[in-house]
């Protein structure tokens, strides 16, 4: 290989290693006289075809919406719901002294106990739960806690063989987006717990994965770019990114220490994913794709005097410089167009 081609290639799979468009430098690349090198010593063939920029990332299996679930009321853990637990709408997450506080779905807080007169989203909430679970037969679903809403209060607990009293609150209810799944109790029978003090670390029941992309390759994971996801088993699943980093930091790579953001994928049917719980994944990502373009290997470009990149023409025994112009990187190769260039020319590249 020459000097030229050999600044060429080291400047060039640098900063195109990811993928992507770039804009290369050749740091040092020496002036070229004006007479014409001999043929190279190995050529390869200008190629017309689609170019998709794609990366292969190691991810780790995991579940959506990480939280903590406090206790609402004072009172001693007497049953929690273990690791790995699924709870649904109704499903009971704990008990204090023997009382279950059960799950309902709702984005805001249980923070106070709710009674006729009260007002609020807190009352919307429960009046949407107490509709889904067929206690809210004539209550209208708003913000005013009325009569109706604590009757479907009382035909709730009811249900559950609790003292009907109309109200609810922290020590009977805890709110969360949707189904849960169980991390970690954070808390064990005979613990004492009270308003405020964790005793349940959950997360969503949806499957995802998690990994971390160069800040260079950001383009290749933008929300909503369609992914496949290799899986321990063998198989794949397909899927899309649903989640983007705002802010790069250092990987945990001590030889890597370039910045990276945050990706989270999302599967399209999460629940056909059956692999273990911080199982590692593959996640395949194609980003741009160019159809129908002339690309030639990184290796065959050459650095021109004065500047830009051209190829090495190679036609009847002679061989000439082609000033072109860069586009995608892609699998080791580069698109190029300008100078005449044409589908099956042979351009020269070093010899192995």
């Amino acid at each position: 290989m020459t000097r030229r081609r050999l600044v060429v290639a080291v400047a060039v799979i640098v900063l195109a290693a990811g993928g992507g468009t770039a804009a290369v430098t050749a740091f040092g690349a020496p002036e070229r006289d004006s007479a014409p090198d001999r043929p190279a010593a190995a050529s390869a063939t200008v190629q017309r075809g689609d170019l998709r920029d794609s990366s292969r990332q190691t991810g780790t299996l995991g579940y959506a919406k990480e939280r903590r679930i406090n206790a609402g009321a004072q009172g001693t853990v007497t049953w929690i719901a273990g690791a790995g637990a699924s709870v649904g709408r109704d499903g009971r997450l704990y008990e204090l002294d023997g009382r279950p506080v059960r799950l309902m779905y709702g984005t805001g807080p249980m923070y106070r106990t709710l009674k006729p007169g009260d007002e609020g989203r807190d009352v919307r909430q429960l009046e949407e739960n107490l509709r889904d679970l067929g206690f809210g037969a004539g209550l209208s679903v708003d913000e005013e806690y009325t009569e109706a809403t604590a009757g479907a209060v009382k035909r709730w607990q009811e249900s559950h063989g609790l003292k009907e009293t109309g109200r609810a609150g922290p020590d009977q209810i805890a709110f969360a987006s949707g189904p849960v799944r169980v991390k970690e109790a954070t808390a064990t029978a005979g613990d004492v717990a009270g308003p405020g003090r964790p005793v349940l670390t959950v997360t969503g029941a949806e499957r995802v994965v998690r990994f971390t992309l160069p800040v260079a390759d950001g383009s290749l994971a933008r929300t909503g770019t369609r992914v496949t996801v290799d899986l321990p088993d063998g198989t794949s699943a397909p899927g899309r990114v649903s989640g983007v980093g705002k802010t790069a930091k250092e990987g945990d790579d001590p030889q890597d220490k370039s910045p990276k953001i945050d990706i989270t994928v999302s599967f399209d049917d999460p629940g056909k994913v059956r692999a273990f719980d911080q199982s590692p994944v593959t996640v395949n990502l194609t980003g741009e794709t160019r159809e129908g373009v002339l690309s030639v290997p990184v290796n065959a470009l050459l650095a021109l005097p004065g500047g830009g990149f051209g190829v090495e023409v190679v036609e009847g025994g002679r061989s000439r410089d082609v000033k072109v112009e860069l586009g995608l990187f892609a699998d080791g190769r580069v698109e190029v167009s300008g100078g005449g260039l044409r589908e099956g020319m042979k351009v020269g590249v070093p010899s192995l």
